[in-house]
């Protein structure tokens, strides 16, 4: 039934499951741009820009809390953001600074180019004639 053998992550850990992220300079201009890529991810970026921590369950996504988890573990493995837990609940914040750091200019490019227009452009207008 239960085997004995088998490791118990909580025993070594104190109960908790730490998430690991790369150090700085282990970051890859093409593991960011790849976790940028996908719409879901880039839309958590985009909401994460404010430089506020978030805990998952403020991030809005339009798929399930699985679903959700492994993009917010693309995004981590790829050095896009930083998770820490504090009990129960799970907060993540964007890794700003050492992206700008890394690869300066890169994600502002990236979320300059993905935000919609402030106005769109006035219609034109016709000739009289």
């Amino acid at each position: 039934m239960f085997d004995e053998h088998r490791t118990d992550y909580r025993r070594h850990t104190g109960g908790v499951k730490s998430a690991e992220h790369p150090d700085v300079g282990d970051l890859t201009l093409t593991g960011v741009l790849a976790a940028l890529a996908d719409p879901i991810r880039m839309g958590l970026v985009q909401s994460l820009a404010d430089g506020r921590e978030k805990a998952w369950s403020e991030l809005r996504a339009p798929v399930a809390k699985s679903t959700l988890s492994h993009h917010l573990k693309v995004l981590r493995s790829a050095g896009v953001t930083c998770t820490r837990q504090e009990g129960t609940r799970c907060f993540v914040r964007l890794r700003r600074d050492d992206l700008d750091e890394r690869f300066p200019g890169v994600l502002s490019s990236v979320l300059a180019a993905t935000e919609p227009p402030a106005m769109p452009p006035p219609p034109a207008r016709r000739a009289a004639g």
